[in-house]
């Protein structure tokens, strides 16, 4: 069966699909139930199952001839070192790690939150919480103290697990520090705080509260895998929310478990053994699914990579690791791809490392430009798959289903609904548009297994945040089209559907055309405020390396662009070049913090910034053109 059979089988019959998918798991009581409808939109998978994570993780996989297969590689350019871990050593290091946990009180439902970099032992923490039922929170390593302070009270761990430092290419991250100020700052205490200590800066532990990583395992008897139902929760992981508060996704263990397996070789064509690379970090949700149980869950090998595009130590370390490792599908995001090209727009990297084992490459996180993806095509001479999903449904809502039917590429679509979902284009009166009308993004009610059933201790918010604007749908919060073909386009997220002189205009199909000009390596475009249009467009260009132009000639280059390829409707006359633009440390471009510092309004500094400093060279560009100027 292809794509179209199987897509159009469970629209018809989802129960009966997802069931027959769950056959891939092993399970302490098989599900006899896959849906249950909770009332008022509400619904779960697989609630009547017993099973556990960890154990389909790793020890099946031992127990059926893959204990000497790699299960993690740490690679490391920041610190020049490799480490390979089998899934015979990954059990025994799993089990102790749980061990040290139950020993010191951790049981089923209890909540941990995880605070480490790229180290094989954040791999290790969460699958040990796993291993006993208790629910992972992982916070990205390095965030700031009250952010993380915000988390601990909204989760309330037991314990905190955390390593001494994280290593970025040019400073060490002391987390000791930032994990004290949390603690203090935050009404919940936990019990204690197990801490890996880094040789590139130890710490001092607190008595009474901290533990050593490796002396609080020693003596303790290892943990045996505990079966939770299958709607236990596997994690929580906070995604930003539009008031600022962070909004905690649940995650339930069974289909979690179902999907990911299914999508590692439907969707990534990877078959157990091939190692599998998402370039990603832990803190992030690619890296849950993706580093960390979708792979293993598969019996792949993972990467775990503590490094860089760029600068640890060139733009040739993803094609190293790719070469050195056998990477069979690699996975990150448009904007690392981007700094890639931009450091090398010639692709010469490329052609020092033999990638030959690299079968494609794909991309998702934020919208992948068809310059990049042609760049990539051309350089790689492999297929590059965009696909779309979100934190909150933990993978693929769209993509091209690689491994179970390649379908045609059409550059600047991330493809069609993977089965399960139901995508439909909507406009402000929630009723379905015809194909290729721009419209908000929602998703049929029920969404497949996997996807986030509510959020933690916070389900009004849960509604409000997607359930009641569109009745019966999940809102995605993005805006696109949807081609005769059934392709669909994200052109921005909805409040990046901006309003000129009553157009509705997309400014990424604007960031299309500016991509393209052959000078442009990154660019973002905002909606501004304008007393005359409502909104006019602004754009921001950062130049490939080595390009040595009058920024005013490119600029004009680029308002004719867009006059040529959109229309004099876009009314697209302001062109901003600058060096670097504002992201989250997960390469999300912070358009929403851009608009707000051009129209002068106050705003909360985004937790997930990955350099401050960047607002403040944005602000000054701004003011040379008459905005930002109270900000």
């Amino acid at each position: 069966m292809g794509y179209h059979d199987i897509y159009k089988s469970c629209q018809d019959n989802p129960e009966a699909y997802w069931l027959e998918q769950s056959k891939a798991i092993d399970w302490e009581e098989a599900p006899r139930q896959a849906l249950f409808d909770k009332g008022n939109d509400l619904y779960e998978w697989f609630a009547d199952a017993k099973v556990n994570a960890c154990y389909n993780a790793v020890d099946r996989h031992v127990e059926n001839g893959r204990a000497d297969q790699v299960a993690i590689i740490h690679d490391s350019p920041i610190t020049g070192t490799q480490t390979k871990i089998t899934f015979a050593e990954l059990q025994t290091r799993v089990a102790a790690v749980a061990g040290a946990l139950q020993a010191n009180g951790v049981g089923k439902g209890d909540r941990v939150i995880i605070y480490m970099p790229m180290v094989p032992e954040a791999l290790e923490a969460m699958l040990a919480c796993a291993r006993i039922g208790a629910v992972h929170s992982v916070v990205f390593g390095g965030f700031a103290s009250n952010e993380l302070a915000v988390r601990i009270n909204d989760c309330t761990p037991k314990a905190i697990i955390a390593a001494s430092c994280g290593l970025e290419p040019a400073r060490v991250v002391a987390y000791k520090p930032l994990l004290d100020g949390a603690i203090e700052q935050a009404d919940h205490k936990p019990d204690f705080c197990l801490i890996l200590q880094r040789e590139q800066a130890p710490c001092d532990l607190t008595p009474g509260r901290d533990l050593d990583w490796h002396a609080a395992q020693k003596g303790t008897t290892p943990a045996p895998c505990v079966a939770v139902e299958g709607n236990h929760p596997a994690y929580i992981l906070y995604t930003s929310g539009t008031t600022g508060a962070p909004k905690g996704v649940v995650r339930q263990t069974a289909g979690h478990l179902v999907a990911l397996n299914w999508t590692m070789k439907n969707i990534y064509n990877v078959d157990p053994g091939d190692v599998f690379w998402a370039a990603s970090d832990v803190g992030w949700v690619v890296g849950h699914s993706y580093i960390c149980y979708g792979p293993l869950v598969h019996g792949n090998t993972t990467v775990v990579f503590e490094g860089k595009p760029v600068g640890t130590p060139d733009a040739g370390t993803f094609w190293r690791v790719i070469s050195e490792h056998n990477v069979r599908s690699f996975f990150t995001a448009p904007t690392a791809i981007r700094a890639v090209k931009r450091e090398d727009p010639k692709g010469e990297e490329i052609g020092k490392y033999d990638i030959s084992c690299l079968r494609a490459l794909y991309l998702a996180g934020e919208r992948a430009d068809p310059d990049t993806v042609i760049w990539a095509q051309e350089k790689l001479g492999i297929p590059v798959y965009d696909h779309w999903w979100q934190t909150e449904t933990g993978y693929t809502i769209v993509g091209n289903p690689a491994g179970l039917e390649a379908l045609p590429v059409k550059v600047g679509s991330p493809t069609v609904p993977m089965p399960g979902y139901d995508v439909q284009i909507l406009n402000e009166a929630g009723e379905p548009q015809p194909a290729g009308t721009l419209g908000s993004i929602a998703i049929k009610l029920p969404l497949p297994p996997g996807t986030l059933p509510t959020l933690w201790n916070a389900e009004d918010r849960f509604r409000k945040s997607y359930l009641t604007t569109y009745p019966g749908y999940y809102e995605t919060g993005d805006a696109g089209r949807i081609d005769e073909d059934g392709y669909l386009y994200i052109m921005a997220r909805t409040d990046d559907v901006i309003n000129v002189a009553g157009h509705r205009l997309s400014t990424g199909a604007m960031e299309e055309v500016l991509a393209g000009h052959p000078d442009v390596a990154e660019c973002a475009v905002i909606g501004v405020s304008d007393p005359l249009k409502g909104q006019a467009p602004m754009g921001f260009v950062c130049l490939s390396k080595g390009v040595d132009r009058p920024h005013a000639e490119i600029a004009a280059e680029c308002q004719q662009r867009v006059r040529d390829q959109i229309g004099p409707v876009a009314a697209y006359k302001m062109t901003l070049v600058v060096d670097r633009l504002p992201k989250t440390r997960s390469g999300k471009i912070l358009r929403t913090t851009m608009v707000k510092l051009a129209d002068a309004e106050p705003f909360k500094l985004p937790a997930t910034i990955d350099d401050p400093a960047i607002l403040d060279e944005i602000k000054s560009a701004l003011q040379t053109i008459g905005y930002a100027k109270d900000a």
